[in-house]
């Protein structure tokens, strides 16, 4: 005799982060994570610093001071607030409460990890809706729906693909949803979108939606990724359902500091939008220059397939790390021909550029 997990637990394909580390280098080009390539604001370390002496304290369970500047800067009602750590815990709150198993969640063909460990931790089948050339195709998504389904994930701008879909096919997706499922829009990558034609995250949409989730995070833009802070907009009733199981203290105390000090720091947002944008232009132009296709991209990285270039993605993946450059293989998302290449700092996207060029030669 001997303890046995629940029944779907072992079988669930654990997270696979993004390489960290290549052999010899101390401190390696690190392209395979999206984080912030200028850091965070100097005013949320700052806080994150001023807090040091509050470490034998307890967090606020209620996270009211960023509860309050979320709700004032986007115009949101506190009370419909959820936060967890990162947007990570937030899936799993949304699966833990509305899925069970016999129940289904569906996502498009390439959905984020987090969103399927989470489905079937709660006992639930994960349904995979084709996608359209490695873009959401909210059609094909509505169409795999069946009466088990309970939770419909979304990403826009999507991750690991990068490629983002206009917002009415949000409003189209959610139209063709029963009542009952409940619509998870992850806007992760929003603030790389936000002012691009035909794109909304979705916050001010679902102030009268009664099933629909829309989760942020300042893991990206914001550059507070160790500190994983995530944060959701919903209706009430749900909002009240996941603060029922959200763990105590999840949101750390200095994280919460920074996060506050971050989210008033709109230079240092805004700068950080303006080099992504640039440098998503030029490194999907350096890797169009080796003739590989590239997808459109709306994130702070680039997607490109090596099928057909003479290199695989398994040997450039491999050349970059020997100098020193790790990147992200997309192989567990069912790409195996593809990269994932994060926007770096300037010098680090200079370094990217000539090791391309050397590897192709």
């Amino acid at each position: 005799m001997k303890p046995i997990a629940n029944p779907g637990v072992m079988q669930i394909a654990p997270y696979v982060p993004g390489k960290a580390s290549a052999p010899g280098f101390a401190r390696p080009i690190k392209l395979s994570a999206n984080e912030n390539p200028l850091g965070c604001s100097d005013k949320a370390r700052a806080a994150y610093r001023a807090i040091s002496d509050e470490l034998h304290l307890y967090p606020d369970p209620n996270t009211s001071r960023l509860r309050a500047a979320l709700a004032e800067k986007f115009a949101l009602e506190p009370e419909r607030l959820v936060f967890g750590a990162g947007s990570d815990e937030i899936f799993a709150m949304v699966c833990q409460a509305y899925l069970r198993p016999g129940a289904a969640m569906a996502q498009p063909q390439h959905g984020f990890a987090a969103w399927a460990i989470a489905a079937r931790a709660a006992g639930a089948e994960v349904i995979n809706a084709p996608e359209r050339d490695y873009v959401v195709d909210v059609t094909a998504l509505a169409a795999a729906l069946d009466d088990r389904t309970r939770v419909v994930f979304v990403a826009n701008p999507a991750n690991p693909t990068g490629t983002m879909i206009p917002f009415r096919d949000i409003e189209r997706l959610h139209a063709s949803l029963p009542p009952h499922v409940v619509l998870v829009l992850d806007g992760a990558y929003a603030e790389c979108a936000l002012g691009e034609e035909a794109y909304a995250d979705g916050l001010a949409w679902a102030r009268d939606k009664p099933n629909v989730v829309v989760t942020r995070t300042f893991s990206k833009l914001y550059g507070l990724a160790s500190l994983r802070i995530g944060w959701a907009y919903a209706s009430e009733e749900i909002a009240q359902a996941l603060n029922r199981i959200r763990l105590p203290f999840s949101v750390p105390r200095a994280g919460e500091a920074a996060a506050v000090a971050a989210l008033e720091d709109e230079a240092f947002l805004l700068r950080s939008v303006a080099h992504v944008r640039q440098g998503r232009a030029h490194l999907a132009y350096l890797l169009r220059m080796q003739g590989l296709r590239v997808l459109e991209p709306a994130a702070n990285f680039v997607t490109a397939c090596f099928a057909g270039s003479g290199l695989s993605a398994t040997e450039v993946e491999a050349a970059l790390a020997q100098r020193g450059i790790v990147v992200r293989h997309l192989k567990p998302y069912g790409m195996p021909d593809w990269l994932r290449i994060s926007v770096g700092a300037d010098r680090e996207q200079v370094a990217l550029e000539a090791a391309l060029a050397e590897i192709f030669r």
